[in-house]
């Protein structure tokens, strides 16, 4: 599903509208890219880049708003959205924000909607760390009251949020899960995080394996992309592995580090794990049924040692030695027949 079709059903339809809101113009939002190379070119590039996402933020603000009657609304007339977007909020970024406003204050409207249960009460689309910080400050906060659907207020919250730089790919995945929780469809879902079939899909395989325990003790861990968490989540296909990584995220020493820390250390912890189980099986026996001759088998993942017990091992053992290769073309044929080549 388009943005821009998204995004023109959230609009009012009247013409008979004030100025838009804090519009955004389009020479505004040009930027010059850099080709460098090196270092240097990969700093204007990441800047070139946060800066593009800042503004497709403010881009998707302006059409959500676009003129629409801007009114202030006191904090405690405001509720949050009834679906979280984020793990973790950043308290130096909050502290600046709150900076920026106590200075020059509020510079664009948050968008809420009617609460649909409690009558003069409003619930937040987007623009949750604006309201907290006028909270703080105690000043109004500056808001755009639209009439949304739970669809619609779900897109907008979405969409405003995926665009900014700040949040991460658990967090977008940990918003795509409660959408499918809370019974949204997966077009709403690609719709609200502007993103495809395939990564939604993704997104939802993370969340649905990753438990949400370890999932909160790990929190953001902004650096960590797709790959890596789908990684760890094939870890959970393990029943145990849950309470081993929840024992070991309480552990002091790694709850005092960084969401990437924590999720660089689980995941290594669990890998250990794995290694050790697969490097130390019980030994497997075989004998015969008469007793005439047994074995003790050991495997460790790259090595099968089997050890012959009795009077004749020594001819038997140079029997299977001299067969190998006929019973390890029989066991090829076996192999291929069993999987239908």
């Amino acid at each position: 599903m388009a943005r821009k079709n998204v995004l023109s059903n959230l609009m009012s339809p009247s013409a008979e509208k004030l100025t838009p809101v804090n519009p955004v113009p389009d020479e505004q939002r040009h930027h010059v890219t850099y080709k460098g190379i090196g270092a240097l070119g990969a700093v204007t590039r990441s800047i070139d880049a946060l800066a593009a996402k800042a503004d497709a933020a403010k881009e998707i603000e302006a059409k959500l708003t676009a003129g629409e009657i801007v009114i202030e609304l006191e904090p405690d007339e405001i509720e949050e959205s009834f679906i979280s977007d984020r793990l973790a909020h950043s308290d130096e970024q909050f502290q600046e924000l709150v900076e920026a406003m106590r200075v020059r204050g509020q510079d664009s409207p948050i968008l809420v909607r009617p609460h649909p249960a409690k009558s003069g009460v409003y619930q937040i689309a987007f623009g949750h760390r604006r309201a907290r910080a006028a909270r703080l400050l105690g000043r109004p906060v500056r808001a755009v009251v639209k009439a949304l659907t739970d669809r619609d207020h779900v897109i907008a919250q979405g969409q405003e949020n995926s665009a900014r730089a700040d949040l991460s790919f658990l967090e977008r995945a940990t918003f795509a899960g409660e959408l499918e929780t809370r019974g949204f469809d997966r077009e709403t879902i690609m719709a609200a995080l502007s993103a495809d079939k395939t990564t939604v899909s993704k997104m939802l395989s993370v969340v649905n394996r990753i438990p949400k325990s370890v999932r909160s003790a790990i929190g953001p861990a902004l650096s960590i992309g797709r790959d890596r968490w789908h990684e760890l989540a094939t870890r959970f296909d393990e029943p145990s592995n849950e309470d081993k990584a929840v024992e070991f995220l309480a552990r002091e020493r790694v709850k005092i580090r960084t969401p990437e820390d924590r999720f660089n250390l689980v995941s290594g912890h669990l890998s250990k794990k794995e290694a050790a189980g697969i490097a130390k099986p019980a030994p497997a026996e075989w004998s015969r049924k008469d007793g005439a001759v047994s074995a003790s088998i050991k495997t460790n993942g790259r090595q099968y040692t089997i050890a012959l017990k009795a009077a004749e091992a020594p001819a038997f053992g140079a029997y299977i030695t001299q067969n190998l290769d006929r019973l390890y073309e029989a066991f090829r044929t076996e192999n291929k027949q069993k999987s239908g080549d």
